[in-house]
């Protein structure tokens, strides 16, 4: 008897726990079912905890989304494959509440779970489940009904799937826009497990209607399963049968269903033969590119070198040239901010497929004016694609013709424009390389460190750090580390500061050899600068790198000028000496 009790007790517990008024206990004991399965075993689990949990389902979301989502993983709980179908009753239940999430997570596991029935144990139990569902009374149980067809279809026997089509195309003609829009949604998912001849009689009439409701939130739905029934289907038949509906779509009176088009318009266009897609789906798509709305341009512009690969070799430059570029050309100075990034982080991919002379033409010009635009989104997307140009036209034409602009933005009068190319230059760097940087960009680097403003001063100095994490130590020594330390000389105090600034960045990327001569050597001199601000700073400098200085150097050359700016006349120097002397200790 002890022993009955002691096995009732989990089974207890867990009532106890579901039936409390606090969520997050109730929400606990679900998240324990199968520690609380495997105690019982699995036909306790199927007699009683099941059945249970079956009549439970009233409770807040947050407790059945997690009981839907637990029960998906619970077959081997409750015997294997051959009773999947014992979970089906709850999860049924779930299938038909009102909150949305718990009913794509119940469906979600009603998928699961009926993937392990059998196909007689489908149409015995998974079957009947789906109709009811799509009979209920309330949309709900209809609209969760949608998602479970391609796999009752997958299952079934040829009868069956007769049936399943016909209460199928029931849920496409739902009189609740939130059922047809399921339904809409699953569309594609549904004709890839059909033959080719089931899905030209039953899906494309169906695709046809969706695309052409009265509600754009079904019809975008619609549109989206073009691309995967085109798949299914030969050339010809996407020609007759989806291209109409791809055409209207493209002019749709709704932005929400032009913008789903736009998105999936590379996926499409692998579908369809080379004359369509050379004549139509080039029009198409530069009328998207047009688009009145924002959203719309922009979902555009991100397939935009997408949609190029994929247009016929023979054509592709006249298709370009003649219809895409003049729509861009027109983005480049759209009013819209995310339209101008979504196409400078595309445009530049343009080139390869174009060549050299079109690229020179055409495509350059583009590019300088992104360059001087004013988002600096677009300016880095630019910036960022740089080499996939210079692959095409050669380093030598990118230095005449880009990167007199870049170097223009680098000089130019607002300083946050300067500030911004700073952030941009290592990315530049590693595109182009050590030895075209050299020539071009160090003088840059360094000019900005003698920079009239200390925001633009500071960036370049953290600067330095990503360029020799780029090019590495040898590099500093002999390119960087040279003009720094030359700087100490300088005669405006500014400038000598920087060096310090400098070498805060600088002292963790470079090798121990060049902190413990050049770097002290600099130090050292600083420390006797006629300026207190630059003493200090040295002092504080010496704090901040002590971890990379070698403990002879700290004895014979850094102590020493250390206790030196201690009795310093200036309270500022004496406190900071004090500080990196401990730093040092």
């Amino acid at each position: 008897m002890a022993s009955t009790d002691e096995s009732l007790y989990p089974i207890a517990v867990l009532i106890d726990e579901l039936r409390n008024e606090d969520v997050q206990l109730r929400l606990n004991s679900i998240k324990k079912l199968s520690t609380i399965a495997v105690a019982l075993g699995v036909e306790r689990t199927r007699n009683e905890l099941i059945p249970f949990l079956t009549d439970t389902v009233d409770d807040e979301d947050e407790v059945l989304w997690a009981l839907a989502e637990q029960l998906g993983s619970f077959i081997g709980l409750v015997g294997g494959p051959g009773y999947a179908h014992c979970l089906l009753p709850p999860l049924e239940s779930l299938a038909t509440v009102e909150e949305t999430v718990v009913r794509d997570k119940a469906v979600e596991s009603l998928v699961a779970v009926a993937e392990q029935h059998s196909q007689s144990d489908c149409e015995t139990h998974f079957v009947p489940l789906v109709k009811r569902l799509s009979q209920g009374d309330w949309f709900t149980s209809r609209s969760s009904a949608c998602g479970l067809y391609t796999v009752a279809y997958r299952l079934s026997s040829a009868n069956i799937q007769s049936e399943l089509r016909q209460h199928f195309r029931s849920l496409c003609s739902d009189d609740t826009p939130m059922v047809r829009r399921s339904a809409a949604s699953r569309l594609g998912q549904f004709a890839k497990e059909m033959s080719l001849d089931y899905v030209k009689s039953d899906i494309v009439p169906l695709f046809a209607q969706l695309a052409a409701d009265d509600q754009d939130s079904v019809r975008l739905l619609a549109v989206e399963s073009a691309a995967p029934i085109a798949e299914i289907l030969n050339q010809a038949d996407v020609e007759s049968l989806v291209m109409p509906v791809v055409r209207l779509a493209t002019t749709d009176k709704s932005w929400r269903v032009r913008y789903m088009i736009a998105d999936k318009f590379a996926d499409l266009q692998k579908s369809v033969s080379s004359e369509t897609n050379r004549n139509e789906l080039v029009l198409a798509f530069s009328s998207l590119l047009k688009d009145s709305e924002a959203e719309v341009r922009a979902a555009a512009c991100q397939k935009l070198k997408t949609f190029c690969e994929h247009l016929p070799e023979s054509n592709r430059v006249d298709a370009i040239l003649q219809e895409i570029l003049p729509c861009a050309e027109a983005l480049v100075s759209d009013g819209n901010q995310h339209v101008k990034t979504a196409l400078a982080s595309v445009v530049m991919g343009l080139a390869p497929l174009l060549g050299k002379e079109p690229t020179l033409e055409h495509l350059l010009p583009l590019f300088l004016t992104q360059l001087r635009d004013e988002c600096p989104e677009v300016r880095l997307n630019i910036i960022s694609n740089l080499d996939s140009v210079s692959k095409v036209i050669g380093i030598s034409q990118l230095s005449q013709s880009l990167l007199p602009a870049i170097v223009e933005l680098a000089e130019d009068q607002k300083w946050r424009v300067r500030l911004a190319i700073i952030e941009y230059m290592p990315l530049l760097a590693s595109q182009l390389g050590v030895e075209f940087f050299n020539e071009k960009f160090n003088p840059l680097c360094m000019a900005w460190l003698a920079d009239n403003v200390y925001a633009v001063r500071e960036a370049a100095a953290s600067n330095l750090r990503r360029l020799v994490e780029a090019f590495g130590s040898d590099w500093a020594k002999v390119h960087l580390i040279p003009k720094v330390l030359a700087m100490s000389q300088d005669p405006n105090y500014l400038h000598r500061l920087t060096t310090l600034f400098c070498i805060n960045v600088l002292a963790g990327v470079v090798t121990s050899d060049i902190v413990n001569t050049s770097i002290v050597a600099a130090l050292r001199q600083l420390a006797t600068d006629s300026v207190a601000n630059v003493r200090f700073n040295v002092a504080k400098t010496v704090t901040l790198i002590s971890s990379t200085l070698g403990r002879e150097v700290v004895d014979q050359s850094i102590k020493p000028a250390l206790q030196q700016l201690a009795t310093d006349s200036d309270v500022d120097v004496k406190f900071y000496a004090q500080e990196a002397l401990s730093a040092v200790a």
